[in-house]
């Protein structure tokens, strides 16, 4: 407290006791045994009361000591039980919590690994992917300016993700792996990596790209073949030595039939090899027999074009060509979709050309756009701009419908730039992303869509597009999200499909690695999104003719079911909403490729590279004791003591005004007992 708070407390003191001795020593005629008490019972009264009003601060300090974490991270990936490793890592988990003396040392927490991290402590062991260097990575985040010794258990495999070893170096903290798996180097042959597009059209040929690895002594002559519904398609003897230990093949395959053609590519097996899992690969390939074709207009450089010319081309379906106005009027009619991106006067005749053959359009506006012009030859909306550009960072609206879209945290994307100003649309449009400013949603579009008869159109108000795309890569180390939903947006705009009551999202194969979810949206008869439906999808294997029926889960504006749980096989499914009797069906196929199964041995190289780089040794599941000595006795592990110093206003202390009622009614009492009231 203040030294103005205590003169104040003093001043209280005396005001209590003046108005007590005022009230029954001056003031009162009755007797003095009676007003000794009844005055001290005043004071008390008259003192807490002016003790609220002066209301003063009182610091509490405590006084604690705190634990250092220690992280017990566990590998829960499909490759531990292909290794019979799955006892080990349990009881491994078990060995380091159920420790007393790390207990009373560390506070201990458990994390499991696979393509994610998560804090629980139950472990499965059947998710498909490894992601070492993202677990890492993420618990550095999290414990970066703390004390946590880290105890990695695994096999040391990893299937996606950057090198860990190179995350481990910037890891902030100490690091002791535990390597569980057969760590002897066997003889092994693998094909392994194996790169394909999804498409190809129709009599062409497409590339595959195969690296070959070999781990052996010995020199060694082995065939490679690849069949497609049992028939060679291609075949090649290949020689490998102790030097000589791996191949880069690329191969260009014919297609001759449309629809998904499956795949099997075969290396030949060495005499003494242990693992044969990793010597064959299935692979797919959807074969087209059309292609979507895109132009993208512009008198502008700009790296928006490139972004968009890059994404729209990852599915091999769609080519884009970046085009001038002048250069599009001969060929037109050869584009499904024409990109017109901030249009100016040079536009002219082009969109007179748009107009007389139908196309479908999306526009993106920005800075550099003539909105004179634009306001002229466009019949959809109108702007009205001022003199200033504004930053713009894009809101989804959950409720829009006109296509699914992928999951993509868009408040977290950079701002788009653009000239200030309202639009005003002449049609009904459907708004995909919402226009932010410095945190106030608006009620302007950014992204909206809209449909004129047969024709399609969509508006995007802003530029820099390719922030999007970067930023996509920084937040998942792909473009994969990015361009799915560029890819969507195309697909939407170019088709000339009627619009389905239920639609659906899925593809025609999965591989075996990526995440295998079917999509769905369901409208009602104004074509309005419905989020109270009973969507179900029965599938059925098309071998075995086992048949399963699950619910799609509604996420957001659609509808969602995971199909990872199924075999590998082809199936025909058959999705329905009984409540609307709307009903969709198709087929896909699911490839038996599981990378887990790849790894013959854990990888103990790579993790005592790590464990030199934080000066820790790698111990295996027999000599824990070992560790745990280390992490007992190391000096860097002591508990911190901490002080805690919290500032609390006496008016808070409820009970005062308790205390006060209680010496109020007490002095009432009395003096109604002596019959003074």
């Amino acid at each position: 407290m203040t030294i103005q708070t205590y003169i104040y407390l003093i001043i209280a003191v005396i005001v209590a006791l003046l108005a007590s001795l005022f009230l029954y020593h001056y003031k009162s005629k009755s007797a003095f045994k009676h007003n000794a008490l009844f005055a001290i019972l005043r004071f008390c009264t008259i003192f807490l009361i002016l003790i609220l009003l002066i209301n003063p601060k009182i610091k509490n300090t405590t006084v604690y000591n705190e634990k250092p974490n220690l992280l017990v991270v566990a590998d829960n990936s499909n490759s531990l039980d292909f290794l019979k490793q799955k006892e080990t890592i349990v009881s491994l988990v078990e060995a380091y919590n159920n420790n007393s003396r790390l207990k009373k040392k560390f506070n201990i927490i458990n994390y499991q690994f696979s393509d994610q991290l998560t804090t629980s402590d139950t472990l499965n062991f059947k998710s498909k992917q490894t992601n070492i260097s993202k677990a890492l990575e993420e618990l550095n985040r999290i414990y970066k300016s703390t004390v946590a010794p880290t105890v990695l258990i695994t096999d040391g495999n990893q299937t996606i993700g950057n090198d860990y070893e190179f995350s481990a170096k910037a890891y902030n903290n100490s690091i002791y792996p535990i390597i569980v798996g057969d760590t002897t180097v066997y003889d092994d042959l693998s094909i392994k990596t194996l790169n394909v597009n999804k498409y190809a059209y129709l009599k062409n040929k497409f590339p595959v790209e195969l690296i070959l690895m070999y781990q052996g002594e010995a020199s060694v002559q082995q065939t490679l073949s690849i069949s497609n519904n049992g028939s060679i398609v291609f075949s090649k003897t290949i020689d490998f030595s102790k030097e000589n230990n791996s191949q880069v093949l690329n191969i260009e395959l014919p297609t001759s039939r449309v629809g998904v053609q499956t795949y099997v590519a075969s290396i030949s097996t060495l005499d003494n090899e242990k693992n044969t899992v990793n010597n064959t690969k299935n692979f797919a390939i959807e074969v087209v027999d059309e292609s979507t074709k895109v132009a993208i207009v512009s008198t502008l450089m700009h790296p928006d074009l490139g972004v968009l010319k890059k994404s729209i081309e990852t599915n091999k379906q769609r080519q884009a060509k970046i085009l001038e106005p002048k250069e599009l009027k001969n060929q037109i009619n050869d584009f499904q979709l024409v990109i017109l991106y901030q249009p100016n006067s040079l536009f002219k005749d082009l969109y007179s050309d748009l107009i007389a053959n139908a196309v479908h359009t999306w526009t993106i506006t920005g800075t550099k756009t003539d909105w004179g012009f634009l306001n002229k030859q466009n019949a959809y909306f109108n702007f009205e701009p001022t003199m200033q550009t504004e930053d713009y960072q894009p809101e989804l609206n959950t409720g829009f419908n006109a296509f699914i879209i992928p999951d993509l945290d868009f408040e977290d994307y950079p701002p788009l730039q653009s000239t200030f100003g309202t639009t005003k649309f002449n049609n009904a449009y459907q708004t995909l992303l919402y226009k932010t400013v410095n945190g106030i949603k608006t009620k302007e579009s950014l992204f909206a869509t809209l449909e004129d008869g047969s024709q399609r159109h969509a508006f995007l108000f802003g530029e820099n597009i390719w922030k999007w795309r970067a930023q996509s890569f920084l937040n998942q180390q792909n473009f994969m999200a990015f361009d799915e939903f560029i890819g969507k947006t195309i697909q939407y705009i170019a088709s000339k499909q009627r619009k389905e009551r239920l639609s659906l999202d899925y593809l025609s194969f999965y591989d075996g690695t990526e995440a295998q979810i079917l999509k769905a949206q369901v409208f009602n008869k104004n074509y309005e999104f419905t989020a109270n439906q009973e969507v179900l999808i029965t599938l059925k294997n098309t071998e075995t003719n086992e048949t399963k029926t699950l619910p799609l889960v509604l996420n957001n504006n659609y509808y969602s079911v995971n199909l990872s749980q199924l075999s590998a096989g082809d199936y025909t499914f058959t999705v329905n909403v009984p409540q609307e009797n709307l009903s969709r069906s198709g087929a896909f196929k699911i490839l038996d490729y599981n990378i887990e199964t790849q790894f013959s041995s854990a990888n103990f190289t790579k993790l005592n590279i790590i464990a030199q780089e934080k000066n820790t040794k790698v111990v295996t599941a027999s000599s824990i004791e070992e560790n745990i000595s280390v992490l007992l006795n190391d000096k860097r592990y002591l508990p911190i003591q901490k002080s805690q110093t919290t500032t609390e206003e006496l008016i808070n202390w409820y009970y005062l005004l308790f205390i006060i009622i209680l010496l109020i009614a007490v002095e009432w009492f009395i003096r109604k007992y002596k019959g003074l009231i």
